[in-house]
């Protein structure tokens, strides 16, 4: 709304909280109603991909939507930015960190996940640890993504910090009403860099604990701001 506000834009910026069972039917009622685009944001970023009628390289190549766009002939048209958006938070957070420093440890699968791997592969990190609650899912990225991955079990999270220079969360967990990520840091060197997507609250105990540790901690409002 600031920006609609600071650029005289005649439009509104709302929110549209949508149980994931609707979420289909709504997306495509937003030409009706009369929206230029949305913003999508968890846990329906998959699910645009394929409510959307096109989308370009960057969705394709992610597995997922962030970014709707109403067309002129009431087609809806999905992007990503969460890419762009993560490696411009790293670099303003992080401005010593390099891609070629060392593994990074990925934590969690979901579409962030999968939007996070892809801006690390293009910027030639030269390995990528997912640690995921479900193996499962996780190997599921590696494959469909491609590229120098490892999938390391969730009891083997704190040994896979090891020789690590990043070390990024891309769930929930440590959100304002979520629980907090369970994570060991003591395996983490202290030159590392940490970064949390979560942006309420701004320091998150993963945060908290990274900077105990000499870490430098980033926290997501950056990725949200430059996606």
């Amino acid at each position: 709304g600031y920006w609609l506000a600071h650029y005289k834009i005649d439009g509104a910026y709302v929110p549209l909280p949508v149980p994931p069972e609707s979420f289909a039917q709504v997306v495509r009622l937003l030409p009706a109603m009369g929206f230029a685009g949305a913003n999508v944001t968890v846990p329906h970023k998959e699910a645009a991909l394929a409510a959307v009628d096109e989308a370009d390289e960057t969705a394709r190549r992610i597995g997922a939507v962030n970014t709707l766009v109403v067309r002129d002939d009431r087609s809806l048209f999905g992007t990503n930015t969460d890419a762009a958006g993560f490696l411009a938070c790293l670099e303003e957070g992080a401005p010593c960190w390099r891609p070629d420093g060392g593994p990074v440890v990925l934590i969690g699968a979901g579409g962030a996940a999968r939007a996070v791997a892809v801006a690390l592969l293009d910027a030639g990190v030269p390995e990528i640890r997912i640690v995921n609650r479900t193996a499962a899912r996780a190997e599921s990225l590696a494959i469909s993504v491609g590229g120098p991955f490892k999938v390391s079990l969730w009891p083997d999270r704190a040994r896979a910090l090891s020789d690590s220079s990043l070390v990024v969360n891309t769930t929930a967990l440590g959100m304002t009403g979520q629980p907090a990520l369970d994570l060991d840091l003591a395996h983490l060197p202290a030159g590392a860099a940490v970064l949390d997507i979560v942006y309420t609250p701004l320091e998150t105990e993963l945060l908290k604990a990274a900077r105990g540790r000499g870490a430098t901690a980033i926290d997501g409002l950056g990725m949200l701001l430059h996606q």
